[in-house]
């Protein structure tokens, strides 16, 4: 009985539909976290009786023939990219974007990885380092000596040296945009990889036409409405049940038959 595979795919998709609605619970006080929606397509068709065909000779066509689906499968897991709330925290070395743009970071191997937790701190050499320690590109280093740092909306770092009066300019904080935000490879540790899905990165710096600001003191809070990730679980949940009672009701029928013939 085709309802029996026909129901399992549902089922299965819905199990995947709960997993990324728990992924996205998990990470509801994740720095930066996007929240990831499933999308689902419909298997192929099988044709019982073709469409726009005559039934004989000198009729008109079929108006409308008899195609059967064959379940669903999961086509992507998409990650909305969508701002998160600005939070407070005071710390002179955690930035925002507000808007568009990625952090771009320098992976221990030299790769550029790409971040939108700016929740960055000072390794023992001065530079500036995420919280893994991949160093900020461009790198930028805070002398030992500093005694206040100022990073303003576009991107410009400042330090107040001790027995200075002029602050020092250390750097400027680049960002990279891309084409499709959705198209960049999560690795996990809030980073991310460029694709040709993503398309190549455009450098800029902040504030500049087609770049957030960045705001020093705060960190980009994750995208997650528990409201609405509940009211999805639930959703999912009914579906699931449905689909394994179609399984049930299947098996009741073919009982049916198997108990007529004896």
């Amino acid at each position: 009985m085709k309802v029996l595979a026909i129901a399992a795919t549902g089922m299965t998709a819905q199990q995947l539909n709960v997993e990324v609605i728990a992924n996205n619970i998990a990470n509801i006080n994740t720095t930066s976290f996007k929240r990831a929606r499933p999308e689902f397509t419909d298997l192929l068709y099988q044709t019982e009786r073709s469409r726009g065909v005559p039934n004989r000779g000198g009729d008109g066509a079929i108006p409308e023939g008899a195609s059967l689906g064959l379940g669903v499968r999961a086509a992507a897991i998409r990650n909305l990219h969508i701002q998160g709330a600005l939070t407070n925290t005071a710390n002179k070395l955690d930035i925002a974007i507000d808007g568009r743009g990625w952090f771009k970071v320098t992976a221990p191997e030299g790769e550029t990885l790409y971040a939108r937790a700016g929740t960055f701190n000072t390794n023992g050499d001065g530079e500036i380092v995420t919280a893994d320690g991949y160093r900020l590109d461009p790198v930028i280093r805070v002398p030992a000596e500093t005694i206040d740092i100022t990073i303003n909306e576009s991107g410009m770092v400042y330090a107040k040296l001790e027995g200075q009066v002029q602050p020092r300019q250390l750097g400027q904080i680049t960002l990279a945009n891309f084409a499709n935000d959705a198209g960049l490879e999560p690795l996990g540790g809030n980073l991310y990889r460029e694709t040709v899905a993503s398309g190549q990165p455009n450098d800029g710096t902040p504030t500049s036409p087609g770049f957030g600001k960045l705001r020093q003191g705060y960190l980009e809070a994750s995208n997650v409405d528990p409201v609405k990730e509940i009211t999805a679980l639930i959703s999912a949940q009914r579906a699931y049940e449905m689909n394994a009672k179609v399984i049930t009701a299947a098996d009741q029928m073919a009982g049916t038959v198997a108990t007529g013939i004896r």
